[in-house]
């Protein structure tokens, strides 16, 4: 269904031309990205040509679908007013703003945590689906440009007088800051055991909306203010890693956009280093290696002298394994030398922030793995897998199975095709027992690998042991 405009949509036909894409290219575009949502959408060249030439508005999710699809040709988001498309229904670009004036970070941030929750009673991913497609790695040059510039506002205290709300203004004191932390805690915990898409996690959002959004909104000294907006950054980054443990990248990078304006709020400059890892992380899985070094760089660059060793090391780590996505072998393995000597210099004693509880020695050996995966190291891939499947599993479920998987393409890549297989159905057992698409993921480039052995017993075995797990996911 569409409704008309008054006269052409010159704009869209602007952009269209700016971007190099046909009508029948953007239709063919629009309805991919759809059905990545699970849309069943038949647009064609036809279509098109009503929405540029008579102004005509889709309905439902296609004006959302259609900025993504040029965004993704231009590299970088497309708002739906540059398109002639923001009277469309409502589903606003939020979350990716970066404001420089705390009081309209926290309208951000609350509008953000408001929107997901409307998204999920919708049902079938609400806002998240319409935003089909529109992560876009530029999105992040702004807020950590900002980041690096000014890491942290001068105050945020905040006085709500009765005529801004309804009844009294809400008093935040620090009870109500520990109960957020200990909510982020318990988050953590469930999400390395049962991984983003376990229902425990989606608590992650609610408790944002209804827990969070009033505080913030609330009235408390800067003293209190800090520490609310440093345990509101650690949520919504956990919210911004669940998503995109789960596959949602378009909702994982405003959360994170948000989690990075919240920590500048806090004046916590390690937790801001720590929101930029995850961004880098995320940039590097999209395939953008340069751009993941850029944000793990601008991660050390403010917390030199500041962090701690095995922060630091984190950072370091984050930063190789961008550098190996990126292809630069010498690059990559400075970073780890780097991030090994860090760790080597870590006491018990030394403050490590409660956000780094996960990272140790094995997640070093894990990542390293990783790296050299990417840089098609096999013998190296097989000596870091072997220590980091060496510890135990109980509290990181998810993190060992995505291991067995790197363990399986080395064995793999060494001619080793049994223990490729042995090491894929364990695998494949672990990704039952977890929701996280991201694991699917690896269980999938595994297969794939493992094609040119097709009608071998062994690969028939793990490829029928797996197909449940993919049907899940289809």
């Amino acid at each position: 269904m569409s409704r008309e405009q008054r006269g052409p949509n010159e704009k869209l036909g602007a952009v269209l031309a700016l971007a190099g894409i046909s009508n029948a290219g953007l239709a063919r575009r629009v309805n991919d990205l759809g059905a990545q949502r699970g849309l069943t959408l038949r647009y064609d060249k036809t279509s098109v040509a009503r929405w540029v030439s008579k102004g005509m508005v889709p309905q439902g999710a296609a004006p959302h679908l259609i900025a993504a699809a040029i965004g993704q040709k231009l590299g970088r988001p497309v708002p739906l007013h540059e398109i002639g498309l923001a009277d469309a229904d409502p589903a606003p670009e939020v979350g990716l703003a970066f404001p420089r004036d705390v009081g309209q970070a926290v309208r951000s941030a609350t509008e953000l945590y408001r929107l997901d929750l409307a998204g999920r009673r919708a049902g079938g991913g609400g806002i998240w689906q319409s935003l089909a497609g529109s992560f876009a790695v530029s999105a992040y040059a702004t807020p950590a440009s900002r980041w690096l510039i000014t890491p942290a506002d001068s105050s945020v205290a905040r006085d709500v007088s009765p005529a801004e709300g309804s009844g009294a203004p809400l008093k935040v004191g620090h009870s109500d800051v520990g109960k957020l932390r200990e909510a982020a805690e318990d988050a953590r915990r469930w999400d390395s055991k049962y991984g983003g898409g376990d229902w425990r996690s989606s608590m992650v959002p609610e408790c944002l909306r209804v827990e969070a959004a009033p505080l913030l909104l609330g009235s408390y000294s800067d003293e209190v203010g800090r520490a609310l907006f440093g345990a509101s950054a650690e949520l919504t980054r956990l919210a911004g890693w669940m998503a995109f443990d789960t596959g949602q990248q378009e909702a994982a990078q405003r959360y994170y956009i948000q989690a990075l304006r919240l920590a500048r709020a806090a004046a916590d400059v390690p937790l801001g280093g720590y929101v930029l890892a995850s961004m880098s992380l995320q940039a590097t899985y999209r395939g953008f290696g340069d751009e993941g070094v850029d944000l793990a760089q601008a991660a050390l660059e403010r917390n030199r002298g500041l962090a701690t060793a095995r922060t630091m090391s984190f950072f370091r780590l984050v930063e190789a394994r961008a550098h190996a996505r990126a292809n630069d072998a010498v690059a990559a393995g400075a970073a780890l030398k780097a991030a090994e000597s860090w760790l080597e210099r870590a006491r018990p004693g030394d403050g490590d922030p409660s956000w780094l509880g996960f990272y140790s020695y094995d997640r070093f050996a894990a990542d390293a793995a990783e790296c050299y995966r990417d840089l098609k190291a096999p013998g190296q891939v097989r000596r870091f897998t072997e220590q980091a499947l060496s510890q135990p599993t109980e509290e990181f479920v998810r993190s060992h199975g995505l291991r067995l998987v790197v363990s399986a393409v080395a064995e793999l890549e060494s001619g080793n095709l049994d223990a490729a297989c042995e090491q894929g159905v364990r695998a494949v057992e672990v990704a039952n027992r977890i929701s996280s698409a991201r694991t699917t993921e690896y269980v999938k480039d595994l297969l794939h690998r493992l094609e040119p052995y097709g009608d071998e017993p062994r690969v028939v075995e793990l490829r029928e042991r797996a197909r449940p797990l993919l049907m899940t996911t289809a």
